[in-house]
């Protein structure tokens, strides 16, 4: 009995070694080989500043609507939607699935007669401004960075600086979306009201945005001016300012005592520029002033003030999504708070007086904007004028012993948070 157990194994070795050898393993191998390269290769998802990220099942980007209910039908688990990844924000990071909708863009349809145009939920803001020039129509605003997919913008209530103007998604007049079924929904004020009010803003819990159907205007110029101030000039001025300007806003250099100002105005000028200063430089070298000069607020104030008492207006006169747009390269992470219009600058106030008597490990600008209220369920500029307050941390910088310390200043006076942007608010997005 041993001896046949010993010959069977001495045997089966044997034949295993010949195996391997043999032409017939090789293929064995290959087959192995090849059906391990079939499977998909999971590929991690990062967020533009690196805070978020994610290695999901599957990343998926179909190349038409038809291709998209299928996806969202058939998947199981969660499926969420990515743009450009802007947000700063939990929502895109799942173990499941990812879709982007990139490959379905750009201007679906026009009305030249009431200046509406429905777009493709997966275009960026910045491949809007042109196809819309062509037919005469421009959006009514837009953000500083255009880089998010109009989606995205909706999702969390993106919004640029105005105080007639709402955020963007106050311009939305109808929408379409594939909901958890794969089948499409349309909503606007007379189709499916309720879930119109809630999908304007909804941050892709109610379904994937596939069209968006915008309220424009007859295309624009703008004249854009950007100056520097002392901070308590800005302030004093600050709400006429906001009044008498199409668009308004300012930020704060830290630790300078001086203001940068932009506004801007309809004209028919022509078109012109001055000599612009490249912004992402200019925060490098406040970053510079920071690790040279943080030990002493006093030195630093004196080198910044020097320095920023010799920057003259700038003027560029452009097409509105010409002018609106800036190039951000210097990356970051984001908090930013909307207020009650009539608390925000003594928010502000009490911000940059926070930074400066702690001497708070801070260089950017502290960015300050006004936005209409709307009616939109979702949306933090609900039945509230509105400033908002935008603090940055640099990227490879922790953020958050900074708005750790910022976040209750906003929370006090009354501050909601931008659905896209870091907060720490108990049951809502971190």
């Amino acid at each position: 009995m041993h001896q046949s157990r010993r010959r069977f194994v001495t045997t089966l070795a044997a034949g295993s070694a010949a195996f391997a050898a043999s032409p017939i393993s090789s293929i064995a191998r290959t087959l192995v080989q090849a059906a391990d390269a079939a499977k998909p290769r999971k590929i991690r998802w990062r967020n533009w500043s690196g805070s978020q990220e994610c290695i999901p099942d599957r990343r998926l980007a179909p190349k038409n609507i038809t291709e998209l209910q299928e996806i969202v039908a058939e998947a199981s688990g969660t499926v969420r939607a990515v743009g450009a990844g802007h947000s700063f924000t939990a929502l895109v990071p799942t173990e499941d699935t990812i879709v982007s909708l990139g490959r379905i863009s750009g201007l679906s349809d026009h009305n030249a007669e009431n200046s509406q145009a429905t777009v493709y939920a997966g275009t960026r803001i910045a491949d809007i401004g042109q196809p819309l020039e062509e037919v005469g129509q421009a959006l009514i605003n837009q953000p500083d960075i255009d880089e998010q997919t109009l989606g995205g913008c909706l999702a969390t209530a993106t919004h640029g600086t105005g105080a007639n103007l709402g955020c963007m998604s106050s311009n939305v007049t109808g929408l379409e979306m594939v909901m958890a079924d794969g089948d499409i929904l349309w909503c606007d004020a007379e189709n499916n009201p309720e879930v119109f009010s809630a999908a304007k803003v909804s941050l892709g819990c109610l379904g994937l945005v596939t069209k968006v159907r915008m309220q424009n205007q007859p295309s624009y110029r703008l004249r854009s001016e950007s100056w520097v101030a002392p901070m308590q000039e800005i302030l004093d001025q600050a709400e006429s300012l906001a009044n008498s300007n199409r668009n308004f806003e300012f930020y704060y250099i830290p630790f300078s005592g001086m203001c940068m100002a932009d506004s801007h105005q309809l004209t028919e000028e022509d078109i012109f520029s001055t000599e612009r200063e490249d912004t992402n430089e200019a925060v490098m070298t406040l970053k510079s002033v920071r690790d040279w000069l943080g030990w002493s607020p006093k030195l630093r104030r004196f080198a910044l003030q020097s320095a920023m008492e010799d920057i003259e207006k700038e003027v560029v006169v452009e097409s509105s999504w010409r002018n609106y747009a800036s190039e951000r390269n210097v990356r970051f992470n984001e908090m930013e708070y909307h207020l009650p219009r009539e608390a925000g600058l003594a928010a502000f106030a009490e911000i940059q007086s926070t930074i400066e008597e702690n001497n708070l490990n801070v260089f950017f600008p502290i960015e300050v904007r006004f936005v209409k209220q709307d009616d939109i369920w979702l949306s933090p500029f609900y039945q509230q004028d509105s400033i908002s307050i935008a603090v940055h941390r640099y990227f490879e910088e922790d953020h958050q012993p900074l708005f750790k310390v910022l976040e209750p200043i906003m929370r006090k006076y009354g501050g909601r948070p931008h659905w896209g942007k870091l907060n720490t608010l108990e049951g809502g997005l971190r």
